[in-house]
């Protein structure tokens, strides 16, 4: 991958370029979840080989510095578009995984022509979803799954589910992507879902979307999967027999759906 960093207005951002081959269709757009950087996401885009691909690392997370004040995820689709303008992307593909699902609608919705296809991975529509337990609500509360390595591990199969409660030392992989995340910026990101919702407009949505989730998923249970590609007027639904993270526990199978679905006339 090529790393760029750009201006825009008072804010910096990190971002991560992987080349295509096909010229004639646009990139793939990848918004990150919660706290985590555009290494985060390098499986995915290695699985996907000849398709143009973009990742960014929120401001707050990763390697882009916290901007100054909390922001709201109208706003950070509007950064999102300018910082295309400024690499030269009229159009692009969108996959948007846990958070980065939340913006990813947020910026499907404010760019019905710039957004062509776009993926939602476990993720949520916000206002009212069917929420994940107490205990692991609580666990998103503070950036520590990200900051204490053993820490992570060990909660590694409640948190994530899927393989890794039988093989909870899978989230070893992660810890050279796991870079310590900025408090200031993580509560920035929980902030600027506060009071959002997708469900009045999720119909509005013009373009083709594939809703993908794990059937085991802690974080985002099934069901909210289930709801979304129902409102969507042009939605499907794919289920992986595993957790939150199939994206990183087994990227072959996830590029396997993400390609047939960008390359589907």
């Amino acid at each position: 991958m090529t790393i760029h960093w750009l201006e825009i207005g008072a804010q910096r951002l990190r971002v991560a370029v992987w080349p295509g081959a096909h010229a004639a269709r646009p990139p793939l757009l990848l918004f990150n979840g919660i706290g985590s950087g555009v290494e985060f996401l390098a499986p995915l885009a290695q699985a996907l080989p000849g398709v143009e691909t973009i990742a960014f690392d929120i401001p707050g997370a990763g390697r882009s510095p916290a901007p100054r004040r909390p922001y709201r995820l109208w706003t950070m689709a509007r950064l999102v578009s300018r910082m295309l303008d400024q690499l030269g992307y009229a159009q692009v593909d969108v996959l948007g995984v846990s958070w980065g699902g939340t913006l990813a609608q947020q910026f499907a919705l404010q760019n019905p022509r710039r957004c062509r296809r776009l993926i939602l991975v476990a993720t949520t529509h916000g206002i009212p979803m069917v929420p994940p337990s107490l205990s692991v609500l609580w666990k998103f509360a503070t950036p520590r799954r990200f900051n204490d390595a053993r820490y992570r591990t060990r909660i590694a199969g409640e948190m994530y589910g899927g393989a890794l409660r039988s093989r909870p030392e899978l989230i070893r992989s992660l810890a050279p992507v796991a870079a310590r995340v900025d408090r200031r910026g993580y509560l920035f990101q929980q902030l600027a879902l506060v009071g959002w919702s997708s469900v009045p407009w999720l119909p509005l949505l013009r373009q083709r979307t594939l809703v993908m989730a794990g059937r085991d998923d802690p974080v985002i249970p099934l069901v909210n999967a289930h709801l979304m590609a129902r409102l969507l007027r042009c939605g499907r639904l794919h289920v992986h027999d595993d957790g939150h993270l199939f994206l990183v526990s087994n990227p072959a199978a996830a590029g396997h759906v993400v390609r047939r679905f960008l390359t589907a006339p």
